[in-house]
């Protein structure tokens, strides 16, 4: 039975995987004049059947059903009774992220107050429990919320909260929050089939997170600040690497990385960065190799929680990019400028 319902999902998945967007489905949209002609050329995808049965008018209604499209599409394998247990974990675990990333948007909305903007993805959105997160007027109120959903292991991230809100403890209580995602991403993933991959993969992950931070902080020169950021667990790259990487200038790190598989990533970092003096190509560089290297390691596995995680990947990068695409055409943005932020 185990085979088979291997065999079933993977059958799914790549079935899936055809009805995505494309990179010339990606060029249709752009060169179109508005947003319904736009949503007009991609009618053939999954995402385009879903959204051209909506009366959407506006970005902000488009964005907030692309979102819930990416939600039924998670809960609708979840419905399925022929997924193999450690897929779904994968597939539970690795969404966690957005209740992650509802849980810093309460908490800076308790800073603010002001109702924060959720993203309806994840077990906070599963249980119903969204809005009241979203309204939540202290720590104890998104504690609640978060033991009702079975997300006790992130309260104790919040604890330090309650004492101190000032910037610095801001930036830790959301690190606490990202490590707590990535220790149980890795303990998901060494129960699985193929975990050894599934923690490659992961490590890759956070590998790339690190540098992220390394760089961002270099370039920002709050180097002395966000050793405490770092996270660990990754594949090639120890959180003790990451943070010898702070004492260094940019310049430098390329050489630093010399032996490990994101050289080509530091270097093109620091092109482009000397080029633009713009922090944001750390961003746009590392995710356009992440998806990169991801696909080599991912997309040629089946019948394996490997396929679930290449699938989780694709459906993100594709609503990535039609949020992007579509933004752009809304504001007048032309093509070109918005290509560079393009994962294609």
């Amino acid at each position: 039975m185990p085979g088979v319902k291997y065999a079933f999902i993977s059958a799914y998945l790549k079935g899936q995987e055809a009805r995505l967007l494309t990179s010339e489905h990606i060029d249709s949209l752009q060169a179109a004049p508005s947003m319904q002609d736009a949503l007009a050329t991609i009618r053939d995808t999954d995402v385009g059947s879903y959204l051209e049965e909506l009366p959407v008018r506006a970005f902000d209604d488009l964005d907030e059903c692309l979102w819930r499209y990416l939600a039924q599409r998670f809960a609708y394998i979840e419905w399925f009774k022929l997924v193999p247990r450690d897929v779904v974990g994968i597939l539970r675990a690795y969404t966690t992220k957005y209740d992650v990333f509802n849980i810093k948007a309460a908490l800076e909305s308790i800073l603010a107050g002001k109702k924060a903007k959720m993203i309806p993805v994840g077990m906070i959105h599963n249980n119903g429990l969204l809005d009241e997160l979203s309204s939540a007027q202290n720590i104890d109120d998104i504690t609640r919320v978060l033991v009702n959903c079975k997300l006790g292991d992130y309260v104790p991230a919040l604890e330090q909260h309650k004492t101190d809100e000032a910037a610095k403890s801001k930036l830790l209580v959301q690190s606490r929050l990202d490590r707590e995602y990535y220790r149980n991403l890795l303990n998901t993933a060494r129960s699985a089939k193929d975990g050894h991959l599934l923690l490659q993969a992961f490590g890759l992950i956070i590998d790339l997170a690190n540098l992220q931070i390394a760089w961002r902080a270099v370039i920002a020169g709050i180097e002395l600040h966000v050793a405490e950021l770092v996270i660990a667990g990754g594949y090639e790259i120890t959180d003790r690497s990451i943070k010898e990487l702070l004492s260094v200038k940019m310049a430098e790190m390329p050489a630093r990385l010399e032996n490990t598989q994101y050289s080509d990533v530091a270097k093109e970092t620091l092109v482009s960065h000397d080029k633009t003096k713009s922090i944001t190509v750390v961003d746009e560089i590392i995710d356009k190799h992440k998806f990169r290297m991801l696909k080599e390691m991912l997309a040629p596995r089946v019948l394996s929680p490997l396929a679930m995680l290449w699938y989780l990947i694709l459906k993100e990068v594709e609503i990535r990019n039609l949020r992007l695409v579509l933004k752009a055409i809304v504001d007048g943005v032309p093509a070109q400028e918005v290509k560079d932020y393009l994962v294609l």
